[in-house]
């Protein structure tokens, strides 16, 4: 591994001194590693290292792994995963990033995965660190394609860099690596004899207790939903759902023991469905993580990757909020996750279902998608790519704008026939049933199963020269309403007390009630 001074990431050599903290981090880390401490690593991994990251090394890179070979018995597999360690900090925390420094952290990978995969591995790792390593293998990747296609600000010698190092950070390796994972593991077989019962993979968390290694079992799982990913990058959506198919999203599972796991599934999960019309399933999935999210995100306050949850988080409203002018379907969303919604992009929505809403959908997909990329070494420019993606989506968007037209009307009627419709609409009887036909189309979809499902809020049948419309009732829970403001209330309550008895003092209850209760 080269120095950071060799690979460019500061200017500054590197200072042969390791601090005691950094000495005891390495040689903890590898006995709890050898030992098979698990939660001991985990403590290491999820707070010591970022914790000294943050500290020692906020605008530094930590020491090479040569430097600390003797604090781990000069262990090589335990030095490859010291350096995927230092390479994700730099990437996280240092700029100037060259690409040479990039070529060493695709090799470091490459390596990683090689010994995995030839199943030598009998040491078991959090799941969290096998899942960020997943995550951050991915995540390079599409720095590194940024990185190549931004061309104005390199010089001819960084363009024949670039062409010199064009197996690094290939598409076509990072998804090799990622089918291999897959496929060496045998995760989707293990997966399917759980569903008969003869595997208890989720009920362990992927954990082997009887003396084997989670490694190669793990990373198999999480680069299925890796592969989503980067299928969505490259906007391969049909591909990534099938990639992702042997995990049931639609139960608890290994996947959501990690929140950063949960959220990554869920975000590109919906995004993919989206992508391809199936509206419906992203409400669905969107609903249950933004009312996990509303419940306990405080809980994750203190994890590295707050900022980024967040982000999806609002990135999936701004999502839902499209998905719900398009195909509007309230009854499958919690009225919490509602209200949170049309305070967030209410003005947007009502716009967006009166028509002249274009631009609220340009720029709210502008902020939702991932960041695509080009998936061809040779087109260096991934805003085609984006643009392309916009592209198709508007070209969607006014075709569901020209039915919404035919939808308004058929949600005042139960009962009408083909011609008085017509007229309504100021159009013909062929027409019209064209435009129903279409409407149809657009309002259903084929699942993940083959099914057809029906993204839209109604349906209708036509009998003969009558349109009959079906409309499910909505059902409003009047106790969740109640029960949530008795719950605020209380709170209040509580907190008056508390007020009362810090100050020594009576506290206005109308005012502070006023400030404090949304009734």
């Amino acid at each position: 591994m080269p120095t950071a001074a060799a690979s460019g990431v500061v200017t500054a050599s590197y200072s042969n001194y390791i601090p005691d903290s950094v000495k005891s981090f390495v040689s903890d880390l590898y006995r709890y590693i050898r030992d098979g401490n698990v939660s001991g690593a985990h403590v290491l991994y999820e707070e010591t290292f970022h914790g000294l990251s943050a500290g020692l090394y906020r605008d530094a890179p930590w020491p090479p792994a040569e430097a600390v070979a003797a604090y781990c018995d000069n262990d090589q597999f335990f030095l490859i995963l010291y350096r995927e360690l230092t390479f994700r900090h730099a990437h996280a925390r240092l700029p100037g990033l060259t690409l040479k420094h990039r070529a060493d952290s695709w090799d470091n990978y490459c390596s990683l995965f090689g010994v995995v995969l030839q199943d030598v591995v009998n040491k078991q790792l959090p799941n969290k660190w096998l899942w960020d390593m997943v995550d951050e293998f991915v995540y390079q990747f599409q720095r590194f394609c940024q990185y190549r296609a931004k061309l104005h600000d390199k010089s001819e010698e960084q363009i024949n860099l670039l062409k010199r190092f064009d197996q690094a950070w290939d598409v076509y390796g990072v998804l090799n690596y990622l089918k291999a994972l897959v496929e060496k593991s045998m995760i989707r077989e293990i997966l399917e004899r759980e569903k008969e019962g003869l595997e208890h993979f989720t009920m362990v968390n992927g954990y082997d207790h009887d003396g084997g290694s989670n490694v190669l079992k793990m990373l198999g799982y999480y680069s299925m939903i890796g592969l989503l990913r980067v299928h969505c990058l490259i906007g391969d959506y049909s591909t990534g759902l099938k990639c992702l198919s042997p995990i049931d999203i639609s139960q608890q599972g290994v996947y959501t023991t990690v929140i950063e796991s949960c959220i990554s599934t869920i975000y590109h999960y919906g995004f993919a469905n989206f992508m391809m019309h199936k509206y419906s399933d992203t409400v669905h999935q969107f609903n249950r993580i933004l009312l996990y999210m509303l419940k306990y995100k405080e809980y994750h306050q203190k994890s590295p990757q707050y900022d980024l949850l967040l982000k999806k988080n609002e990135q999936m409203y701004a999502l839902l909020a499209i998905c719900l002018s398009l195909c509007p379907q309230n009854n499958l969303i919690d009225e919490n996750v509602s209200i949170e919604l049309k305070g967030k992009y209410g003005t947007q929505m009502t716009k967006m279902l009166r028509c002249d809403g274009e631009k609220y959908y340009d720029e709210l997909f502008s902020f939702a998608c991932p960041k695509f990329i080009a998936a061809s070494p040779s087109v260096f420019y991934n805003q085609d790519t984006y643009r392309l993606q916009l592209k198709l989506f508007l070209a969607e968007v006014k075709q569901q704008q020209l039915l919404l037209g035919v939808r308004s009307f058929l949600k005042l009627f139960s009962v009408i026939t083909i011609g008085k419709l017509a007229q309504h609409m100021g159009s013909n009887e062929t027409s019209l049933r064209e435009i129903l036909m279409a409407y149809t189309h657009k309002t259903h979809a084929v699942d993940n199963d083959g099914h057809i499902i029906s993204n839209a809020d109604f349906d209708f049948y036509i009998d003969e020269d009558t349109i009959h419309v079906t409309e499910p009732k909505s059902i409003k829970h009047h106790n969740d309403y109640f029960l949530k403001h008795i719950l605020k209330f209380e709170e209040v309550i509580g907190e008056l007390a508390q007020l009362q008895g810090t100050n020594g003092s009576d506290v206005d209850v109308d005012v502070y009630v006023s400030r404090n209760c949304l009734f």
